[in-house]
């Protein structure tokens, strides 16, 4: 018997139930394959965005106190790391634009941009930010962000400011600059960067080759511009015309360095941010529904996949799981054929 004899044969043993079931199984996939390709869609409504993010890319943000793949990373690569998850989140028709912060002033990259034509751009600048992008050591974390807020304002957009709070020199005594704008004229959060534990900060040669750390005489550890503190009197050496600070050299910590997030949130409050410490991208993204304007804007969802789903389903299910049945019934079947033949010859 040849093998499209035996086929028939199984096939014409295969109860009727069963290939009446394999048949609705084909059909259903034909017909839910046609549906995937006719690529139907639902309109749904979204928040869309109009974001400038801007970077602390000076010194302390080279501190390792994240843990990226198992291994200690650099605050900037953190950063780095959530903005192109967060990036990638964000809905169609959103406007991302990029700036860097060092010395006392945001720099803008590039203004906001639709992301979704522009992704592989935005997402390429975000991974090439670097510390080497600093033009000056300090970090003036009060004025940066200050110039950061008009430059939002100028865009007609909203800010992430990104950054560990270090104010390198240290503030002086009368605290930090006052702002010029007006509060609450441009939306957004700061984003507190680091860790609670003082780590310290990498330092590096002129060609960029890491060197060992910075040490207490390398960094100013007092800001002697300016009044006084209100306990200077008391500093051993003091006078108030020669010494007015003190006779000793300052001792401080500022060579290490953490998150500053009480400072953040008192910045924060003066200029209505919102705050939010550096988790992950989803975090960020609830941060941003709760403080940034948002555009509800209609987009397409593509429903294809549902359909083409329900057909691997069928197909799975008319070729995978009934062929046990077969294996079942030709057994029966040849047990009842032979019956029949010892019958017959008896």
């Amino acid at each position: 018997m040849d093998r499209s004899s035996r086929l028939a044969e199984r096939a014409a043993m295969m109860p009727r139930a069963v290939r009446d079931f394999r048949f609705a199984l084909l059909a259903a996939a034909l017909v839910a394959l046609c549906v995937a390709l006719a690529r139907p869609s639902w309109t749904l409504p979204r928040p869309a965005y109009d974001l400038l993010l801007v970077v602390d890319v000076t010194g302390s943000m080279n501190a390792r106190d994240y843990m990226l793949d198992g291994n200690p990373a650099a605050r900037l690569d953190a950063v780095k790391k959530t903005l192109r998850d967060l990036i990638a989140r964000l809905p169609c028709r959103s406007r991302v634009g990029l700036g860097i912060f060092t010395e006392r002033r945001s720099f803008l990259l590039f203004e906001p941009v639709e992301l979704c034509d522009n992704y592989s751009v935005v997402d390429a600048a975000i991974a090439s930010l670097e510390w080497r992008m600093a033009w000056e050591g300090d970090s003036r974390i009060a004025s940066g962000l200050n110039s950061a807020m008009e430059i939002a304002r100028s865009l007609d957009a909203d800010l992430v400011f990104l950054t560990d709070g270090h104010e390198a020199p240290p503030l002086p005594a009368s605290g930090a600059p006052p702002f010029e704008g007006e509060p609450g004229k441009v939306g957004g959060l700061i984003v507190g960067i680091g860790g609670g534990s003082l780590v310290p900060i990498p330092k590096f040669d002129d060609m960029g080759r890491e060197i060992g750390f910075f040490a207490m005489a390398d960094v100013p550890q007092e800001n002697r511009l300016g009044l006084p503190p209100a306990d200077a009197s008391s500093r051993p050496g003091w006078h108030p015309r020669n010494a007015p600070f003190g006779g000793e050299a300052p001792r401080g910590n500022e060579h290490l360095t953490s998150l500053r997030g009480e400072y953040l949130q008192t910045l924060a409050r003066r200029i209505e941010l919102g705050y939010v410490r550096l988790q992950d991208a989803r975090q960020l993204e609830a941060a941003l529904a709760e403080n940034a304007s948002r555009r509800m804007i209609e987009t397409a969802v593509d429903l294809s996949p549902i359909p083409a789903a329900i057909a691997l389903a069928a197909l799975v299910a008319c070729y995978g799981a009934l062929p046990l049945s077969r294996l079942v019934g030709p057994q029966r079947g040849t047990s009842h054929i032979s019956h029949k033949n010892e019958r017959t010859t008896s």
